[in-house]
Formats: C-alpha cells, structure tokens, sequence
C-alpha cells in the first residue's frame, strides 16, 4: 500500500504551552470536530464515546509540551488497539515565530487487517478528517 502515512503540519498562532494543553486532552481528534461526546479516562487508556462508537485510545508516549504518541482502532470501533488493528498517531509541537508549528503523523494504514479497497477507504477518510480537526484545534487555540 502507498499510502500508510499522513501527514499535516499546520502553524498556530498561539504558545506552545496553549497548543500542547489543547492536544494533551484525551483523544480530542477522535469523531466528527470538535471531538469525542463523552471521554473516560483510566491511566494511560483513553475511551471516546461518538456517534459512530466507542473508540479506546492507549497514550503510549508522552514528552510534554513537544511530543505525544497515541495508538488507535480507528477502523475498528470498540476494539482495544493492537497489531493488525491499529494506526498510531504522533504529535510534535516545536516553536516557531511567535506561536507553534504542529505536525502531525498517522502511520501504520498498511498493517491493517482489511482488504486493500478498504483501507484505502480508511486512509483517505483519515486525510480528510485530519485536514478538519486540525483546522479546528488551530482555531480553539488563536481564540
């Protein structure tokens, strides 16, 4: 598969400290924007609750205020994240200018256990609803 990777960098007017308190919230990125409905919290487990199901999410690394790595069963709803299953998703903050360049990266697309037309599906669902969540957290944090 070529595309198991997406990337996104977006400059945000806003400290580094204000962008990291936004994107250190729990599974923030995960439903339609703003975000998830209802998020529980145990250690380093995180469930979302949308409208299209309860998603966990596992924070596997945390490096405040530059860097967060999470694993994610975006395409399986209500499945712990694991091999076969999961994409990870990492955030680096770095400041730049006066406010903050965010990158982000989804990997992992070509690991999942479906068929080749369905994670295409995925992956290009995925692109997409990163360019809006990332447009929302831009706006959140300049308020």
């Amino acid at each position: 598969m070529d595309n198991d990777r997406i990337e996104r960098d977006i400059f945000i007017n806003a400290s580094l400290q204000t962008v990291w308190e936004l994107i250190s919230q729990p599974a923030w990125w995960v439903g339609d924007a703003p975000g998830p409905d209802k998020v529980q919290v145990d250690g380093s487990r995180v469930v979302a609750d949308t409208k299209y199901g309860k998603f966990p999410v596992l924070i596997e690394q945390s490096e405040p205020p530059n860097y967060l790595a999470c694993r994610w069963a975006s395409t399986f709803p209500g499945e712990e994240p694991q091999e076969g299953n999961s994409t990870l998703v990492e955030f680096k903050l770095t400041a730049k200018d006066g406010g903050t360049l965010l990158s982000v990266v989804e990997s992992g697309f070509s690991n999942l256990a479906l068929s080749e037309i369905e994670r295409s599906k995925f992956y290009k669902e995925n692109v997409n609803g990163w360019g809006i969540q990332m447009e929302v957290l831009r706006k959140r944090a300049e308020q």
